[in-house]
């Protein structure tokens, strides 16, 4: 009845009626949740507040006291937080802890679960918001645990082990699962072995919370390569996977029907003339898709990538310090204009506004005080 008595008010009274009509606030300011290490003075997750406008960052806090909270994943509806406890745990294995997220970014505890494997690593929940998926660095293994309505972990559905090793007999004696995620039409789970080289594709069964290994296809980089990260482009079929032990970024074309893996081009993440030891951490798209970024620790960099999307083609555009020690995980703000570094060896997080036309990073901001920062989340109220 409203919407038809609209359609006959006169255009000056409609639009009055719009203008006086009470709007939503939207706020530009975040919750930033930090995953730290706890072995120095960290004791878990902390949390600060960011402005998107200004750049104004808030005094950071202890919100939840956990063990090696490293790495840290939202639910699609942004009203939970996971967090992997990477630990090897008196029976061998780590853990994952659930948390609802309150007013003001606090967070509330809900439930832990065993992971099935060691040292616990990385973890995303997929589109459906049923599935929580990890990778257990320790032992090579990839996991699916079962999520209820509320956020909280029902029981572990599946646990897939990878078999193998490679190159490097240090970092290279047995499997190591180092990332999982699901790809952007959400039929398929794409874990990275650091350990034996690979890249695996598992169809994903999200109403069992299956992986189907015995469907499952790979992709083979080269040998001591160590594959860490893989980052899916927002619209085409690219996969994007940064190689720690050989400081490069592979791009990748991904036919998700046919769950075949292409391999397109390989870059290194360094400067020509950098001769000091290197590994990469963390690989991201930009949200528009042009801008590819991956954390040089020992460079204390991130790489700055353009990427043709047609070709597959990465073209370097330069680095940009991270301006502190060890950088790990970053994360970059759904609108592109922010991206946010984590100094793991300097303790510290660093606000860089992006450029949009060039990718390029300038540091805007103090450093923000964070002991041991691994990754980072950002969480609007509002979406």
């Amino acid at each position: 009845m409203k919407q038809a008595l609209l359609r006959w008010l006169p255009p000056v009274l409609l639009w009055a009626s719009v203008l006086l009509s009470p709007a939503r606030p939207v706020t530009e300011e975040y919750t930033v949740f930090v995953g730290t290490y706890t072995r120095g003075e960290s004791r878990g997750i902390h949390a600060f507040s960011f402005d998107a406008g200004s750049g104004r960052a808030g005094i950071p806090r202890l919100v939840a006291e956990t063990v090696n909270p490293s790495f840290l994943a939202l639910s699609p509806d942004g009203r939970h937080l996971h967090a992997v406890n990477e630990i090897a745990g008196i029976e061998g294995e780590g853990t994952v802890s659930t948390y609802r997220i309150g007013p003001g970014g606090s967070l509330d505890f809900l439930d832990r679960m065993s992971t099935g494997g060691a040292t616990p690593c990385h973890l995303q929940v997929d589109a459906t918001g049923r599935n929580l998926l990890v990778a257990n660095y320790g032992g090579g293994s990839v996991a699916v645990l079962r999520l209820e309505a509320d956020g909280s972990l029902r029981r572990r559905s599946d646990l897939v082990r990878h078999l193998g090793s490679g190159l490097d007999p240090r970092r290279q004696s047995a499997p190591h699962a180092h990332c999982i995620r699901p790809d952007p039409s959400g039929r398929f789970a794409a874990a990275t072995d650091l350990g034996i080289d690979k890249l695996i594709l598992y169809p994903l069964d999200a109403a069992a919370g299956r992986l189907e290994a015995n469907r499952a296809r790979s992709f083979s980089f080269r040998p001591g390569a160590g594959p860490r990260h893989v980052a899916f482009h927002p619209d085409a079929p690219l996969a994007l996977v940064n190689s720690e032990l050989h400081s490069t970024l592979t791009s990748l074309r991904l036919d998700p029907g046919e769950g075949t893996i292409e391999r397109l081009h390989e870059v290194s993440t360094l400067p020509r003339d950098f001769s000091g030891r290197n590994s990469t951490a963390e690989t991201l798209v930009h949200p528009g898709g042009r801008f590819v970024y991956v954390s040089n620790r020992g460079h204390d960099s991130i790489a700055i990538f353009r990427l043709d999307t047609d070709t597959g083609e990465l073209h370097p555009r330069g680095h940009r310090s991270t301006e502190g020690e060890t950088p790990r995980n970053f994360r970059i703000s759904p609108d592109g204009r922010w991206l946010l570094a984590a100094n793991q060896g300097s303790d510290t997080v660093v606000p860089f506004r992006v450029d949009p036309r060039t990718g390029a990073l300038h540091r805007k901001g103090k450093p923000i005080p964070v002991p041991s920062p691994v990754c980072i989340v950002l969480h609007h109220p509002q979406r």
